[in-house]
């Protein structure tokens, strides 16, 4: 049984966690943490992403704090962001592409509640997917959709992640 912990955005900006937790509303949330699946696939996500950043003008960043309005704060498994790169710590606009690596314990109702959120503060392509399977949703504001071909693109842009071809 998880106890709460109630502290200010002050107090969250400025204290290390380990593991580092979300924020909302004076409340720490605990996040899922990822086992062997889950933090090779981040692993590999982010090494991915890093050799092409100067290719496709992007960043990437692993578990990169992003305030996604006043007192909440939530935290991606990756983030790829356009360049040029933020010069705040604490990361205010939506990155290019939002990452979630499922963990065994991820309920849907509750990822479906994070896309919606991410949606709402803008991310413009939220990436879900399971680190066992390799499958994987794609959500955009315009639509969602399951990824058949093993191939997370971002639409108008050369960004193409064979997830098959990370192994």
């Amino acid at each position: 049984m998880s106890t709460i912990t109630v502290v200010s955005e002050e107090e969250y900006r400025s204290t290390v966690y380990e593991p580092d937790c979300e924020f909302e509303d004076g409340v720490l949330i605990e996040r899922n943490l990822g086992e062997k699946e889950h933090s090779w696939l981040q692993a590999a996500l982010a090494a991915y992403f890093f050799q092409r950043r100067r290719l496709w003008s992007i960043e990437v960043y692993t578990e990169q704090r992003h305030r996604i309005r006043e007192r909440k704060y939530m935290i991606p498994d990756v983030c790829v962001i356009s360049q040029p790169e933020p010069d705040e710590r604490v990361f205010s606009r939506p990155p290019l592409i939002w990452i979630e690596i499922l963990s065994p314990e991820d309920r849907p109702l509750k990822v479906n509640n994070k896309v919606r959120q991410l949606l709402e503060f803008g991310a413009p392509n939220i990436w879900v997917i399971d680190p066992e399977t390799f499958e994987a949703e794609i959500h955009t504001r315009a639509a969602s959709w399951k990824v058949d071909d093993g191939i997370l693109r971002v639409t108008g842009s050369p960004i193409e992640v064979p997830l098959r071809g990370l192994e």
